[in-house]
């Protein structure tokens, strides 16, 4: 009988080793336990753009966090400014559109698209109805807004118009900034606008009765992409990778079903209170306009990227053309 307390010691001793030998291979006991990583995350405008929706889901709804990822986002001056600063060190990764790598590359930037979230073009050729704005072609003589002269969507406003052979001169466009590109055409001191789906929603919420023209129709510019650098790349794979996997989740949410993805969207991101419905209606644009029918999602098609370059190079917009292999990597989607 005395050595009965011993014995039961003995067997606590066992199991309470037994309980640690299992928890330490349990799936995610080990990560459960580690401090999450601190990333800077650059984006080319402010995060409560409802166009960073896929990014917001995935912090939202913990995507960033399971892969052990403590994602802090940063607003930049713009896509470029963002592959400036990825290609520098200064973060590792960063939000632009599938064209920038084109405009980085000729300046030395050495960064690359590790994913494009849609098969669609970003920007959309919105003009009012009662304009009867049916092709690019009749727009000449007319005024449109775009945000800058430098942006992406004014690049593919010009790639529109030389489609139905105009240029910038047979049209009246004036650079307005990011609001007054939507609030002077909704005011209607404009035909039509080089617009995101964020801006036409806006426009449609004031009032304006509007037709869409999405880009890629005549111009096969680009979504999103998320932008990493050469050396990120290389050295830090599996960085890229989790980043990568959890943002296309939060794009998934928005795809499968827009007023869920909208709901938790706007919990996460307050200044959108009480908007789910015009949140919900953004979603549903970038779901028909720019994520739909890529085959493998993530995935940058080469073919379109390549000519895309020739027509930066042929209208003066960077020098000459790089290696495409040089401007992206697939090697981040497809379930890798």
């Amino acid at each position: 009988m005395k050595k009965a307390p011993a014995l039961m010691a003995k067997r606590l001793t066992c199991v309470s080793l037994l309980a640690s030998a299992l928890l330490a291979v349990l799936p995610g006991a080990a990560s459960a336990q580690a401090p999450l990583q601190e990333i800077t995350y650059l984006l080319p405008a402010p995060g409560t753009l409802p166009a960073f929706g896929p990014w917001m889901l995935a912090q939202a709804k913990g995507y960033y966090k399971a892969e052990g990822l403590d994602v802090k986002f940063v607003a930049a001056r713009g896509g470029v400014d963002v592959a400036k600063q990825v290609g520098a060190g200064n973060a590792v990764i960063g939000g632009a559109i599938g064209d920038t790598p084109i405009i980085a590359r000729a300046q030395g930037i050495p960064v690359k698209a590790v994913a494009v979230l849609g098969s669609g073009s970003l920007m959309q050729l919105v003009s009012h109805k009662d304009e009867r704005i049916e092709s690019p072609r009749e727009l000449k003589g007319k005024t449109v807004t775009v945000i800058s002269y430098t942006d992406t969507t004014y690049y593919a406003l010009l790639g529109m118009l030389s489609k139905v052979g105009l240029t910038k001169n047979d049209v009246n466009i004036q650079a307005a900034g990011p609001a007054g590109v939507w609030q002077q055409f909704a005011a209607k001191k404009a035909a039509a606008m080089a617009a995101v789906p964020d801006w036409t929603a806006t426009a449609m919420e004031a009032g304006a009765q509007v037709d869409i023209l999405p880009a890629d129709v005549y111009f096969k510019s680009m979504a999103q992409a998320i932008l990493a650098s050469d050396e990120t790349i290389q050295k830090n794979p599996q960085l890229i990778q989790k980043l990568v996997r959890a943002t296309l989740k939060g794009m998934k949410d928005i795809m499968a079903n827009p007023k869920e993805a909208a709901a938790a969207y706007v919990q996460h991101v307050p200044a959108h209170k009480g908007k789910e419905a015009n949140i919900q209606s953004v979603f549903e644009m970038y779901n028909k306009y720019v994520y739909a029918n890529q085959k493998v999602l993530g995935q940058m098609d080469e073919s379109r990227l390549a000519e895309l370059q020739k027509f930066y190079v042929g209208n003066g917009v960077v020098p000459k053309e790089a290696p495409p292999k040089d401007l992206y990597t697939n090697q981040f989607v497809g379930g890798k």
